[in-house]
């Protein structure tokens, strides 16, 4: 695309764009990230899904009970919709029992087999009781089989940008074509966050009490910080001890994903250490809103003579302690903007840059429709616009 500049600076209100953290923006005045006793694990900012750390991050590996992050979410989902209401009965099919129930041996809701239960509790049973038999139960009440959901569930994947995850059931419970990673965990918990906070608030219970049995939370973090409020664990032989986990501090939140420790007590410290690292050197700002005008573009030929420009998405963004001060940024239209322009058509761009450096770029959109002009002023343009080009 051909760019003109034009003789204007932002202010740093207007400048700072969402966008995945660069390496350089990052190096500067903070200390090596802590190594952690895991597989894989990520920091992720959640306002702007910037990666703060990150270590084979995008290795596929078994995510045991973390999967039900992903059941969960559909589940809420289908209520959102309006496909199937929080007081629907669903029934415990003999699969669901004999695979999830009691008699398994694995993590359990103690659901009875033939018997009926509401879409919230087995909501519930999932998320912090980590119960297998909910899982099957309530994803054979979404789409008629468990199967059937795994597609859902890939569909969703696939939708969110987890490019690195396949699911096979809705449990977690051990296959080898069965698999996720720690940044598309991560993902996952950000839009879990930002997409439904009603049905988030769950992921913050100690403890769920049904059928006169009372279970805990396995998310230590939720004892121990009381800043963290979310999301899930899961363990298996294979996967070993894994923990999706958020934390809120000052108004911003950190999401961190860590795959294959070696204990319970082993995935909680290690987790720990991410959040820690992450709120004590990094800060998220939100400096603008979405389809705020930030500037006036030119328009040939249009019955407006110019037409607003703004952002798509929040000017936020995630930075170093003490480096926003650094931060630069130049606007840019492209030439000769031509009616008609459409509402939401990228019109120009804005640099961000530390030192120099272009450290991210975001496009800018018209805020408004402009419709063509009459015969006679796209001819006086017309003219204009050679006289501009010659003389150019």
């Amino acid at each position: 695309m051909n760019i003109t500049t034009i003789a204007q600076r932002l202010s740093l209100l207007v400048l700072l764009v969402a966008a995945p953290l660069s390496a350089a923006l990052a190096a500067q005045a903070t200390p090596a990230p802590p190594q952690l006793a895991a597989k894989s694990y990520v920091l992720m900012d959640a306002a702007s899904g910037n990666v703060l750390v990150e270590n084979n991050s995008d290795q596929r590996l078994p995510p045991a009970s973390l999967t039900k992050l992903m059941t969960a979410y559909i589940a809420t989902l289908e209520i959102r919709k309006g496909k199937i209401g929080e007081q629907d009965l669903v029934p415990v099919s003999e699969h669901a029992w004999r695979t999830g129930g009691a008699a398994s041996g694995g993590s359990t809701m103690f659901l009875p087999l033939n018997s009926q239960v509401k879409v919230d509790d087995l909501l519930h049973g999932i998320i912090i009781q980590s119960g297998n038999d909910a899982s099957i139960a309530l994803a054979e009440y979404i789409a008629g089989t468990e199967d059937g959901f795994a597609d859902m569930m890939n569909e969703t994947a696939e939708r969110l940008g987890m490019k690195n995850s396949h699911f096979m059931n809705a449990t977690g419970l051990p296959h080898p074509e069965h698999y996720s990673s720690a940044h598309d965990m991560a993902i996952l918990a950000r839009a879990i966050i930002n997409e439904d906070p009603a049905h988030y608030a769950i992921y913050s219970q100690k403890e769920f009490f049904w059928n006169n049995i009372k279970q805990g939370n396995r998310n230590l973090l939720l004892y121990r910080d009381k800043t963290v409020d979310g999301l899930k664990t899961g363990h298996t032989e294979e996967a070993g001890y894994c923990l999706v986990s958020s934390a809120v501090r000052e108004g911003a939140r950190m999401i961190t994903a860590v795959f294959g420790t070696v204990s319970e007590s082993a995935r909680a410290a290690e987790t720990q250490k991410l959040l820690t690292y992450g709120f004590r050197f990094f800060e998220t700002k939100t400096f603008y809103q979405k389809g705020a005008e930030l500037a006036k573009a030119p328009v040939w030929k249009g019955l407006e003579r110019e037409v607003g420009a703004g952002l798509a998405e929040d000017l936020t963004m995630t930075v170093a302690k003490g480096q926003a001060k650094s931060l630069e940024a130049a606007m840019t239209f492209e030439p000769q903007l031509t009616a008609p322009i459409q509402q939401g058509a990228v019109i120009g761009k804005v640099e961000v840059k530390l030192e120099g450096k272009v450290v991210h770029t975001a496009n800018l959109v018209a805020l408004q429709s402009v419709e063509e002009a009459g015969l006679l002023r796209r001819i006086w343009d017309s003219v204009r616009l050679f006289f501009f080009a010659l003389f150019n």
